[in-house]
This record gives C-alpha cells, structure tokens and sequence, in this order.
C-alpha cells in the first residue's frame, strides 16, 4: 500500500511538471512564429517598399509555388490564430500563453 501512494505521488509531481513543460513549449514555439511573422513583414515592405502603416496579407507574404517570404503558414500550437496586422505593429495570436521564465528547462 505504501508503494502505491509513493508511485500516486511521484506520478503526480510528474504530470504536473509534464503539463507546465509543454505549455512552456507552446509559448516558445508561438513566440518565434510571431518573430517569424514580423521579421518578414519588415521584409516585405522594404523590397515592396511600403510604409510602416502598410498591412500585408497572408497571401502576400506566402505563394503556393514556396517562392514567397514564407513557405507555409505558421500554425499557433496552442489552437490559436495569428494576425499579421500592419508592419509597425507586432503580430499577434489569439491564444496568450505566458511564458514562465522561472521555470526549469
């Protein structure tokens, strides 16, 4: 009996620690698709020459040959959807997941 609670126990503290990790993944993964997205919006506008209030759309920045700024469109991992938004703005997601920095790694 004892042996079980010890293994209840010790699957608990992993489970949550599993749950907090891969959250954490998520976070990181979704904020460097959103670095991607705003790196070549920049790039768009300064080959396209634009202004910063300019708004590029999907369609811009990819083409369905691969030839584009982007190959594919990023997919948030939590279940989100990006915005673009214009070129002085940061993309952004509809999913918020905080990043933990006083999380282990």
């Amino acid at each position: 009996m004892i042996v079980v609670a010890i293994i209840g126990i010790i699957i608990a503290i992993a489970a949550n620690t599993w749950i907090r990790q891969r959250t954490l993944a998520q976070a990181r993964s979704c904020q460097e698709n959103l670095s991607k997205i705003d790196g070549v919006k920049e790039q768009w506008a300064m080959e396209q020459r634009m202004d910063a209030s300019a708004v590029p759309q999907w369609t811009d920045l990819i083409s369905a040959d691969g030839s584009g700024y982007l190959k594919s469109q990023p997919a948030c991992p939590a279940m989100g959807v990006y915005t673009i938004g214009s070129v002085s703005a940061q993309a952004t997601c509809t999913v918020v997941v905080p990043i933990d920095h006083n999380a282990s790694p």
